[in-house]
């Protein structure tokens, strides 16, 4: 009796060890949302619709909605608006709330060409998305896996020196290619950075890991992967346009974040590992 005791005792230490060597993987709880009661979209004269709106809130969606900011949003003539504004901004755009194909995965932020629109996930859950204005026909951002470098609060364009770009996040150094603050105009206009309203960039610059040199030359450990994928149509109508038909026209599915990150999960979990260790280590 006692040598089985034994036994049991050992294997279960055993067990528990084998356990230990494994990360534990704590889901996050899904952030708490408002869902507006229907998803529908219609046209209007932004101007008019400016003057008898008032709710920030949606006035936030709108501008979102249409890929722009506040600045070029009362310049445009016709915009497509939510006919119920009540819901949280992730209601009106693209991305799916949850990944589970991404549960491993501590951070990771999402380009998506086609729909002009960017997300953040943790442990494969949807925690911060908005508009974008990428590259234009003549300079298209690259596609593919990137992982953010340097940073800084302000800095001027290699471009043109008169241009200052705020909440500058690089990630891909020897192409100069990051996003930043920039004017919106609601359309692919970049040369092939990512442009944001100041607020999505502030926050992405917040919320991102910088790289770890060892010298100069040497990158030790990367920063926060980053996913840039899909075309954009530069002769066709604007795609969020579409909505006013079919809301769900531009919807991006988790099959499809899927296929686009698992080329690249092996690098990003092994890249994530450093981080840990240099981390525990610091």
């Amino acid at each position: 009796m006692k040598k089985l005791l034994i036994v049991l005792v050992f294997g279960l230490s055993l067990l528990a060890c084998q356990q230990d060597t494994k990360k534990v993987v704590t889901k996050k709880p899904a952030p708490e949302r408002h869902q507006p009661k229907t998803i529908a979209y219609q046209w209007q004269n932004a101007k008019e619709w400016l003057a008898k709106t008032t709710d920030s809130s949606a006035i936030k969606i709108a501008i979102a909605v249409n890929r722009t900011d506040k600045a070029n949003f009362v310049k445009m003539d016709s915009v497509i608006i939510p006919t119920d504004l009540t819901g949280d901004l992730e209601y009106y755009l693209p991305f799916p709330f949850e990944v589970k194909a991404l549960e491993n995965v501590d951070k990771i932020i999402f380009f998506s060409y086609q729909t002009q629109t960017f997300a953040t996930y943790e442990n494969g859950q949807l925690i911060y998305t908005g508009p974008t204005n990428m590259g234009r026909k003549a300079d298209q951002t690259p596609t593919g896996l990137f992982f953010t470098n340097w940073k800084a609060e302000e800095t001027t364009s290699t471009f043109n020196d008169e241009w200052d770009l705020k909440w500058n996040f690089n990630i891909a150094n020897k192409l100069g290619v990051g996003w930043h603050q920039y004017e919106l105009p609601g359309y692919p206009a970049s040369h092939s950075c990512l442009r944001l309203q100041e607020k999505d960039a502030r926050y992405l610059y917040q919320w991102a890991d910088q790289w770890v040199l060892l010298d100069d030359d040497t990158v030790s450990v990367k920063g926060t992967p980053v996913i840039v994928f899909g075309t954009y149509d530069f002769g066709a109508p604007k795609p969020w346009s579409q909505l006013v038909a079919n809301p769900k026209a531009l919807a991006i599915s988790e099959e499809e974040i899927t296929t686009q990150a698992d080329p690249f999960l092996k690098t990003i979990l092994a890249e994530q590992q450093k981080r840990v260790k240099y981390q525990g280590e610091k």
